[in-house]
């Protein structure tokens, strides 16, 4: 873990989202330091389905050493904004620090997402992070060492990020766009960045996402809360960087991540946005205990199809592969449409027995459901597109 300096005693954080998860990380790490931290967000009282409140989260931030103002704000209110930032101010005397950590999610295609979702990404991270901002910043442009920081990813304009959840990504990306306007526009008075993970994090976002089973598979949001404080840790002409954890923690001579990972050994989930070439996939998660089952090599491509095609021959790998160790730590059943020039339905079974695959309808309902072009299926099972 990166160790606390104590840079932000006495600091003044202002933190979208942080009864729970990565927000709530990042108020801890800061409260470690002595800093101040306002929690604002949604949750007033328990939640049937996600931890905590602005009230627990606001015990734990005292009891690690912090001072802590709970606030009830839905960030696409302009008057519950104000209204925090003005208590914060009369609290704590200003704020030194925003971070626009709340956001809302649906990985959902166009004719999939009803508008009042599509309203509710927009108006949670774009326009949210948006008028928080704007907001907040006459207070940092006081402050001595001022810092905005979206967590947004960097601006990857890869189709493959768009075709599956345009709404989702262009709302992410509008935060994104945010920290490359102010990062200039403000270029100089205040710092102005974007923090992303390299890898899935353990959240009540991702479990609701993912099932239970994919804990095991994400870092937990330490690594976010340490990267964070390094970066608030700059000095404010450090501006106008999209930066990923695991890099950030690099530098600062971090060098031993399996700390961060909810399950140590376990292969992890890549995070969206974040492109890398298949052979360095495979590295990271044979550095991680695992054993990847389709590896990229200059004799995939010309190895013989068998007789039922390209799709066949994928499956005849896959069936290969499959046995009870997988299965126990997948625990889920695929559906793939695929579409185009090898057109049909294939089923993937990683929840029972030792695994079955074949073409056709899975035994019992999908988990997942991948709609996708059969060359595309191809590649990703080669290792030439990740999913």
């Amino acid at each position: 873990m990166l160790q606390n300096t104590g840079k932000l005693a006495g600091c003044t954080l202002f933190i979208t989202g942080a009864s729970r998860g990565i927000g709530k990380a990042i108020a801890l790490k800061a409260a470690r330091d002595g800093a101040n931290i306002v929690i604002a967000a949604k949750t007033a009282e328990p939640h049937p389905k996600l931890p905590g409140t602005i009230y627990t989260a606001a015990d734990e931030v005292e009891a690690a050493g912090g001072k802590a103002l709970p606030c009830i704000v839905d960030i696409r209110d302009e008057q519950q904004i104000g209204a925090a930032v003005q208590k914060a101010v009369e609290t704590f005397g200003g704020i030194d620090i925003l971070v626009n950590n709340a956001s809302a999610i649906s990985l959902t295609g166009t004719l999939e997402t009803p508008m009042k979702k599509v309203d509710l990404m927009l108006g949670i991270n774009l326009r949210g992070t948006y008028l928080t901002s704007k907001t907040v910043i006459p207070h940092l442009l006081k402050s001595r060492s001022p810092h905005i920081l979206n967590l947004s990813p960097p601006l990857n304009l890869n189709p493959v990020w768009f075709k599956n959840h345009t709404a989702y990504t262009m709302a992410k990306y509008g935060m994104s766009m945010c920290v490359l306007g102010m990062a200039e526009e403000f270029r100089g008075q205040i710092a102005v960045n974007a923090l992303w993970p390299k890898t899935a994090i353990q959240t009540a976002a991702m479990d609701m996402l993912g099932g239970d089973g994919v804990g095991k598979q994400c870092r937990k949001a330490d690594i976010i809360a340490d990267a964070a404080y390094a970066i608030l840790s700059k000095p404010k002409d450090y501006t106008g960087h999209f930066l990923v954890d695991e890099d950030v923690l690099k530098a600062h001579g971090v060098m031993d991540f399996d700390q961060y990972a909810v399950q140590p050994g376990h292969p992890l989930l890549p995070d969206f946005f974040l492109d890398e070439a298949p052979e360095t996939l495979v590295k990271q998660l044979e550095e991680h205990g695992a054993k990847p089952a389709f590896k990229p090599s200059s004799s995939s491509s010309s190895s013989t199809p068998h007789s039922g095609g390209p799709i066949e021959s994928t499956f005849d790998v896959i069936r290969e592969v499959i046995n009870e160790d997988v299965v126990k730590s997948t625990q889920g059943i695929y559906r793939f449409d695929l579409s185009g020039e090898h057109t049909g339905v294939w089923f993937l079974d990683l929840k029972s027995g030792s695994g079955t695959a074949g073409e056709g309808e899975p035994p019992s309902k999908a988990d997942v459901v991948m709609m996708m072009d059969s060359s595309d299926f191809s590649k990703m099972f080669s290792g030439e597109l990740l999913p």
